[in-house]
C-alpha cells in the first residue's frame, strides 16, 4: 500500500522559516517524482515544487523561487521542503504526491501540476502569521 505522510508544518512568523518531510512507502517499483503543492482557503490547489529520482531536476512556482528548496533522502524515503522568508500567502495546507516514472509524470512534476502526481498525503497545514 502506498503511503506518503507530511509533517513539519505549524505557524511561523513572517520572514521565518519551516522544514516540511514526506516519508514514503509502499512504491514498488520505486517512484519517479515527489513533489508539493499547496490549497489556501478559498482558493485552488497551487503546485509549488518537484524533483525527479532519476536526475534530481527540481522545478518550483514562480511565487517560491528563491525562498523554498525541494531535497529527498533516499536513504530515509522522505523527500524535504526547506520554506524561508515564509510570506503570509504561504499560509495553506501544504500535501506531498508523488507518482511511478510514468509518461506524462516529468512533465507533470517540472510543470509546476503536481497535483497531477496520482498519489497524495493527507497534508499539513503550514500558517504564517505575526
Amino acid at each position: 500500500q502506498i503511503k506518503l505522510v507530511e509533517a513539519g508544518g505549524g505557524l511561523a512568523q513572517p520572514g521565518g522559516s519551516l522544514t516540511l518531510s514526506c516519508a514514503v512507502s509502499g512504491f514498488n517499483p520505486d517512484y519517479g517524482a515527489i513533489g508539493w503543492f499547496r490549497q489556501a482557503p478559498g482558493k485552488g490547489r497551487e503546485g509549488v515544487s518537484c524533483i525527479m529520482k532519476s536526475d534530481d531536476t527540481a522545478g518550483y512556482a514562480d511565487s517560491v523561487k528563491g525562498r523554498f528548496t525541494i531535497s529527498r533522502d533516499s536513504a530515509k524515503n522522505t523527500a524535504y521542503l526547506q520554506m524561508n522568508r515564509l510570506k503570509p500567502e504561504d499560509t495553506a495546507v501544504y500535501y506531498c504526491a508523488a507518482d511511478f516514472p510514468n509518461p506524462g509524470v516529468r512533465e507533470a512534476c517540472l510543470g509546476a501540476a503536481v497535483d497531477d502526481l496520482d498519489f497524495w498525503g493527507r497534508g499539513t497545514q503550514v500558517t504564517v502569521s505575526s
